[in-house]
């Protein structure tokens, strides 16, 4: 058997969009079961997202510290955003966010992992770069506002993140996910083995 997940879709029998948000929405399908029955599934529906593990030459990675309203925390995260333009090309998406959240730039790009983060609820799929061979972005930095505008930075040593993370005391999905799979490539065929930058994302495809 190969462990691999596959593309698949029941039929839909009605369809409707109750809420429709600034960047997201909500649909309701009416879903086939194999026993033939008809059940309805609210979920979600998101444009995508990218985040970005930042590694710097003493083995740091860029971190952010924000306000998320809907679990009440700060939460320290890396570099991450929507994409905002539906087929937008995910690299140029995240080298977006890096320059616009912590005005940094890479010249190494490799994509780290994919994921699905709440496919029970939300069709929102994340690429997860990583970035190397950082430094300073060119200009002036990017004017931020909202939650953006009280972030924090800072640069923590990878052993720490995945202290915190296994401690219960880190807890965003992006960080989790991306230094968890940096140190599981470090372990196995090593970070140039990494898929390139452009490599096919057919859960939102682009044309490079």
């Amino acid at each position: 058997m190969t462990i691999k997940d596959t593309p698949e879709e029941w039929e839909i029998r009605a369809t409707d969009t109750p809420f429709v948000g600034n960047k997201t929405s909500v649909r309701t399908d009416e879903v086939v079961m194999p026993d033939g029955s008809v059940v309805r599934r609210d979920y979600q529906v998101h444009p995508g997202s990218v985040g970005v593990l930042a590694l710097d030459d003493q083995d740091r990675v860029l971190l952010i510290k924000q306000y998320r309203h809907p679990v009440r925390q700060k939460l320290w995260e890396i570099p991450a955003g929507l994409l905002d333009i539906p087929g937008e090309n995910p690299l140029h998406a995240a080298q977006r966010e890096l320059y616009e959240e912590a005005h940094v730039k890479a010249e190494d790009w490799r994509v780290l992992t994919d994921v699905y983060t709440t496919a029970g609820g939300c069709d929102e799929a994340v690429r997860l770069f990583l970035a190397r061979n950082l430094s300073e972005a060119d200009g002036e930095r990017f004017v931020v506002e909202d939650e953006e505008a009280d972030m924090e930075h800072a640069r923590v040593p990878v052993d720490e993140l995945v202290r915190g993370v296994l401690a219960g005391e880190l807890h965003n999905n992006c960080l989790v996910v991306g230094v968890l799979s940096l140190v599981a490539a470090r372990g196995g065929d090593g970070l140039d083995a990494l898929r390139p930058a452009q490599a096919p994302w057919p859960a939102r495809p682009f044309e490079s």
